[in-house]
């Protein structure tokens, strides 16, 4: 549990850093109170990541299980029908690239044949 807790304080810090990084990168000592920052979240003493969890990250994540789990229900039925839709779609794209080989095949095929003579076929051994 501890470990969840830090992975999931620390993705959000790294995914609020990615945009906030380009603006306060100037200030003096950034990258060392960021690395101090990740410290605190680790360290086994402080138990930073613990702290910030339960006091924002869980109670938001309660206030708002349900509309998650609603937003998860119809990412799943989208994804499955886009699925469903893209399968269609290649399998009529094999399809038509398959009948249109074996038409323009055909055309070879058969003008092959044409070439020949009665007795250049006779002089094939059946089998």
């Amino acid at each position: 549990v501890r470990w969840m807790m830090y992975w999931i304080v620390f993705a959000l810090f790294m995914a609020t850093e990615t945009f906030t990084d380009l603006l306060i990168s100037w200030l003096p000592f950034y990258y060392e109170m960021k690395m101090a920052f990740v410290i605190w979240l680790l360290s086994p003493y402080t138990r930073g990541a613990s702290l910030l969890y339960r006091k924002f990250v869980h109670p938001t994540l309660s206030r708002k299980e349900k509309e998650i789990d609603t937003f998860i229900v119809q990412a799943r039925e989208r994804g499955c029908e886009a699925m469903v839709r893209f399968g269609r779609r290649g399998l009529n794209i094999a399809a038509t690239a398959a009948i249109q080989a074996a038409t323009k095949s055909q055309g070879v095929l058969a003008g092959r044949l044409r070439s020949f003579s009665m007795q250049d076929l006779r002089s094939i051994p059946d089998e």
